[in-house]
């Protein structure tokens, strides 16, 4: 729909596609003109709101099933009402006590407090949440630790530039002492931290090598592992709790349609493109085909990333049907948003912690 098609709506136009959305959002059923002539700043006839209701479907903005006489918001109807016709949903006091709690919350990793937020998202709004460490272009490790274990084995521990911190434990056939540990600590620091997995080339590796002398043999199981790990770093993660509230919504009552779009949520992957692109830092609304995720059709997503220092380290958001209470979901995202970015900015670093799995570098 053109830019200017939208900017003709009439006020009262504009009045009824609202007064349609509103009521179709809470009941989910198809809208007629007797509803319409209830709002009693509309002061015109029935015939008249049905004339309007009929150019409203015209220009895209409303549908009309083929069983019913009244109408439906589209996807251009629900778009326009997001944009332009949404109100400011005014918080209870209950909902701003349980978002303020995270601000009190003692959780110190980043994980945890995104986690949190999430599942306080779906609890206020009813609907399903996620959250999500976006897929990173390009990870960077900034520190290496080295402890030593026993004589065959070394733990490695990683902080990237984002915060997040992973610790891999290395078996080794040749005998290390804390001397090693220490070693290769200094050494990793000074040729690996801060390159990205492509800026490791080979020459590095033999500066690595050489650096490490008579261990040298360490150096190619180590290195694996660090690919290992910033591939694990780089590959994002979506975390979905509340997935059964989607059933008590009829548009998910179809089984073929809600496999395919918990497949979608499964596999992850689509949906961690669409979110680490976001259009802005603020709350984005993704609504049906909008979406490049093509069982999204019947859904909508709302997210906000949260960022610190001008980074996005994560996202909280909601997922439902295409007629979701936009005002309650957008204020309630935002709000708890800004209270992870607030804990954020006010603690020095909060990583976020993943595995202490076992890597055999033989």
């Amino acid at each position: 729909m053109a830019e200017n098609a939208r900017n003709e709506l009439s006020e009262r136009k504009k009045r009824i596609l609202k007064a349609i959305v509103d009521a179709h959002i809470v009941d989910g059923e198809p809208v007629g003109s007797k509803y319409i002539m209830q709002d009693e700043h509309l002061n015109c006839s029935s015939a008249t709101i049905r004339n309007e209701m009929a150019e409203l479907e015209a220009l895209g903005y409303l549908e009309q099933p083929h069983t019913s006489a009244g109408r439906v918001p589209s996807e251009l109807g629900y778009r326009f009402y997001v944009d332009t016709l949404i109100e400011s949903y005014a918080m209870t006091t209950t909902e701003i006590a349980e978002i303020n709690k995270l601000l009190k919350s003692k959780m110190n990793e980043l994980d945890q407090i995104l986690m949190a937020a999430s599942k306080l998202a779906g609890n206020l709004t009813n609907y399903t949440s996620f959250v999500i460490k976006p897929k990173a272009s390009s990870v960077r490790i900034k520190r290496f630790d080295v402890i030593f274990v026993d004589r065959h084995s070394l733990l490695l521990v990683m902080i990237s530039d984002g915060g997040a911190v992973l610790t891999k434990r290395l078996s080794i056939d040749v005998s290390v002492s804390q001397m090693t540990a220490s070693d290769l600590a200094a050494a990793l620091n000074d040729h690996i931290s801060g390159l990205t997995a492509n800026e490791i080339t080979l020459p590095i590796i033999v500066e690595l090598e050489e650096a490490m002398g008579d261990k040298s043999g360490i150096v190619n199981p180590i290195i694996k592992i660090i690919y290992e790990s910033m591939n694990e770093l780089d590959g994002g993660d979506l975390k979905v709790s509340g997935m059964d509230r989607l059933l008590q919504y009829p548009e998910y009552s179809n089984k073929d349609q809600l496999r395919e779009l918990l497949g979608a949520l499964e596999n992850k992957e689509d949906i961690l493109d669409l979110v680490s692109e976001p259009e802005s830092d603020g709350v984005n609304v993704v609504i049906g085909s909008e979406s490049s995720v093509k069982v999204m059709n019947n859904s909508a997503l709302v997210f906000k990333p949260v960022v610190r220092d001008g980074k996005t380290l994560g996202a909280i958001g909601i997922i439902g049907p295409r007629r979701m209470d936009y005002a309650k979901v957008v204020a309630t995202i935002e709000g708890l948003a800004g209270n992870v970015e607030s804990i954020l900015n006010e603690t020095d670093m909060i990583p976020e912690r993943n595995g202490g799995d076992e890597n055999d570098g033989g």
